[in-house]
């Protein structure tokens, strides 16, 4: 293992930086980001990354997916498509494993969230 700890993946350096994965790119981080660098990174943040941090404005760059039944997380970047959902699901599962919908609500499924996910989405009868 190199010094300074383990080698984390660009999007894996880019997740803990809380940036998106080309933001990362274009400022040099290369395709295998050494764990000492990214500490080194986050003691003194470059221009770029303290101005990105200073430009937020309150969405998240990350969020993490967990499914309701088994509890298997990602991390991914938000999408503006994306429904607001009741539970998540992954493809491991059958619809009728989730919880079930509250009395008085019609279940909707929405594909595609994240790369293994499925929104199921309650809303009113």
């Amino acid at each position: 293992m190199p010094e300074g700890g383990r080698v984390l993946s660009l999007r894996e350096a880019a997740q803990q930086l809380d940036v998106p994965v080309e933001m990362a790119r274009r400022h040099g981080l290369g395709g295998r980001v050494p764990e000492a660098d990214l500490r080194a990174l986050e003691a003194e943040p470059p221009a770029w990354l303290l101005q990105s941090r200073a430009n937020r404005t309150g969405k998240p760059v990350w969020v993490v997916l967990e499914c309701a039944v088994c509890g298997r997380t990602e991390r991914e970047r938000p999408k503006k498509w994306w429904p607001e959902w009741t539970h998540l699901s992954c493809f491991r599962h059958a619809p009728d494993e989730a919880p079930a919908p509250q009395p008085g609500t019609v279940r909707r499924e929405v594909e595609g969230i994240g790369s293994q996910f499925v929104a199921l989405v309650d809303e009113p009868a």
